[in-house]
């Protein structure tokens, strides 16, 4: 059997065809699973041969909810999702004023081995596929009564090692009939991977594309990203170029601050120096402190001069709002809790 979220319309009108059914039929399924009906028999205007059809050919993986926490402000909400072979995977769905934002996972843990995050620590077990990932937002909407708005592919796994899947679910989630979610509403991040970057960008999509920089040299990157010993940050940065030039968007650069590291007055210089003149963003967020390491979080008054030094640049720079603290809101923490208790 498979799972009907990993096929688009298409693909549902070919089956149906193929299985002697009405192709207009994949239309009113797929209009049943995004108004949160995850039965095929809940579905009234489909008749019952054909759901008798589909039940021996799909079923649709909608993952359980294994632990949900609410911060105390209730402005985030962190999910433990179980999918139908036990593995455990993360979402946080993040209130603002302007809609609510879900950050998913793309992979069971990760290969990348970036140091401040937890889904590293394990490995990978594997991809997600694009009907698991979207399965994320639909199971988050159920559970909040609310609309999902914006996307951001933040959560376990690194995106672009996950690329087919990953760029399947984006334009799935930007269909009109679907999620109808725009494209300039969804960002996806990555720590760097120099040719997924080159094929991302000849997609032409309207996405923004965050790169996970987190040190202003190669040196420093090296310490703390696997990933800087094979593509260096002049690499990454001739490849954001690229992106810039094929979509018109801006890139923006994810910087976690970590005291003592890289949150210096002289590496904020050098990271002035080096993305001056690009078309781009910097994103300065509080390191999230995890067991795992002794990484320690920028006091505030280091995040502020550091950003100071980057707007006084002409970069456009802003400080993330902490989320979540304390609900293990950072990548990873809660699925690695639940495995070791």
């Amino acid at each position: 059997m498979k799972n009907i979220l990993d096929l688009d319309t298409e693909e549902l009108k070919l089956w149906m065809e193929q299985n002697k059914e009405k192709s207009f039929r994949a239309k009113q399924i797929f209009q049943w699973i995004y108004k949160g009906i995850f039965d095929f028999k809940l579905m009234k205007n489909i008749p019952i041969g054909t759901i008798d059809k589909l039940e021996k050919e799909f079923y649709i993986d909608i993952p359980k909810v294994v632990t949900k926490l609410v911060s105390k402000d209730e402005d985030t909400i962190k999910f433990l999702f179980a999918y139908r072979d036990g593995n455990l995977i993360e979402s946080v769905v993040m209130k603002y004023k302007h809609g609510n934002s879900i950050c998913v996972s793309t992979q069971v843990g990760c290969r990348m081995g970036c140091k401040f995050c937890a889904s590293t620590i394990e490995g990978m077990v594997r991809n997600l596929s694009s009907g698991e990932i979207l399965s994320q937002i639909l199971k988050a909407q159920e559970e909040i009564g609310e609309r999902i708005s914006n996307v951001v592919l933040m959560g376990s796994g690194e995106p672009l090692d996950n690329y087919e899947n990953v760029i399947k679910f984006i334009k799935e989630i930007n269909k009109s009939d679907g999620f109808n979610i725009g494209q300039r509403h969804i960002t996806l991040s990555t720590c760097g991977i120099v040719p997924k970057i080159k094929e991302l960008a000849q997609e032409k999509l309207q996405i923004t594309l965050a790169i996970s920089l987190h040190a202003p040299n190669d040196t420093l990157r090296r310490q703390v990203m696997p990933i800087a010993n094979k593509y260096s940050i002049s690499e990454i940065l001739d490849m954001c170029k690229y992106y810039i030039n094929m979509t018109n968007r801006r890139v923006s650069f994810e910087y976690a601050l970590v005291k003592g590291f890289n949150d210096g007055i002289e590496q904020a210089k050098e990271l002035s120096n080096t993305l001056r003149g690009m078309l781009c963003h910097v994103n300065l967020i509080p390191v999230n402190e995890i067991k795992e390491n002794s990484l320690k979080k920028s006091s505030s008054d280091n995040i502020l001069k550091f950003k100071n030094i980057l707007c006084e640049s002409g970069i456009e720079t802003t400080i993330r709002r902490e989320m979540g603290a304390d609900i293990d809101a950072a990548c990873g923490q809660l699925r690695r809790h639940y495995l070791n208790n």
